[in-house]
């Protein structure tokens, strides 16, 4: 029987600035992309390469982004928590502790800063807000 999941219950979640370790979940949130690392290749070849082809060499690891898209909800508390992070003085570390918690109870938690911040505003549609994040350092994933 398969293991699959729905992603409804999911959330994302912020960590306090005052109180380390409380993380708040950002309301109205749906469709999450999560993190997806990737190990860049450094092309080491040389002119005596075995068979003249090209040799590979792993290099750093890029974290990725994480996104997602959300009910827009002008003066709320998710909207009022985005634009304070999003204006945040020049100078200040923008940095922020992120949290994805899955259905079954399991999260990944990163450093990241806030890329962008759309919200929009159709005639005929719900309000959403598309955002992301850039991540920036590991991903830690712990079970419930």
């Amino acid at each position: 029987m398969s293991e699959a999941m729905l992603g409804y219950g999911s959330r994302f979640q912020l960590e306090s600035s005052v109180t380390a370790g409380l993380f708040t979940d950002l309301g109205e949130v749906f469709n999450i992309t999560a993190p997806s690392s990737t190990v860049d290749q450094v092309d080491v070849s040389h002119m005596l390469s075995p068979n003249r082809t090209r040799e590979f060499i792993d290099g750093l690891i890029d974290p990725g982004e994480c996104s997602f898209e959300m009910n827009y909800i002008p003066g709320s508390a998710a909207d009022l928590a985005l634009l304070a992070v999003l204006n945040l003085p020049v100078g200040t570390n923008r940095t922020q502790t992120c949290r994805i918690v899955y259905p079954n109870g399991v999260s990944d938690t990163f450093e990241a800063n806030l890329q962008s911040y759309e919200p929009n505003l159709p005639t005929d549609d719900k309000m959403t807000a598309n955002v992301s994040w850039r991540v920036s350092g590991i991903l830690t994933r712990a079970t419930p």
